[in-house]
């Protein structure tokens, strides 16, 4: 998915390099304005590299999708009232548990889109799964009850998604940033299996055929 963003990458990365010997040889020649420019050109250039190898890094843990990809399979088990372990398989295929208080399963995500411009980079509309939580039946219950929150996405020194939000040079590169979220009961006998789907209008869980 990032294949033709590193090439863009070191592309502007050696371009800066050979803007800078140009400066430099420029420099020693006494000629400052064709220096400054080349020098300035330099800088130019390897900040949009520096930007450009912060969102292939943000981008990590992001997946890719079209239209419907399976994001998740999530398995529940009751353990008492208002409590029950969630067991989450990802489509690496590893597997995390947690234990939730509430009535039901609650998962958002983080989905990032890009314009034209950002796909001729080789970027690709991508998601990922931020949280998971229990969440109460009745609204009494979720102001007053125990409260279970864990995060579900990967660790990175840089995040696709707030990068897109906070910097203004990447608004010609985003058409969309959001979150989505869904939630599906947990409290059946014998607990069920889900499976949660990101699409082109967020996240959606069903039940799952295989058991």
């Amino acid at each position: 998915m990032t294949g033709v963003l590193r090439l863009v990458m070191v592309g502007f990365d050696l371009v800066a390099v050979i803007l800078i010997i140009i400066a430099a040889s420029a420099w020693r020649n006494r000629r400052r304005l064709s220096s400054s420019v080349g020098f300035l050109a330099a800088a130019l250039c390897l900040t949009a590299g520096m930007l450009l190898g912060a969102i292939t890094v943000g981008i990590h843990g992001y997946r890719a999708f079209t239209q419907e990809a399976l994001a998740a399979t999530i398995k529940t088990e009751p353990l008492g009232p208002h409590h029950f372990r969630a067991t989450v398989t990802l489509p690496d295929s590893s597997l995390h548990m947690f234990d939730l208080a509430g009535d039901a399963v609650y998962v958002d995500a983080h989905v990032l889109k890009w314009r034209p411009m950002g796909t001729l980079l080789g970027l690709e509309t991508v998601y990922e799964l931020d949280r998971i939580a229990g969440r109460y039946q009745t609204l009494g219950d979720e102001q007053t009850q125990q409260r279970t929150i864990y995060s579900l996405a990967a660790n990175k020194p840089f995040d696709a998604f707030d990068l897109a939000r906070r910097y203004w040079v990447l608004r010609p590169f985003v058409d969309a940033e959001y979150g989505s979220a869904t939630f599906i009961s947990a409290t059946a006998p014998g607990g069920g299996t889900y499976e949660v789907r990101v699409s082109t209008t967020g996240l959606l869980v069903r039940p799952s055929r295989t058991r």
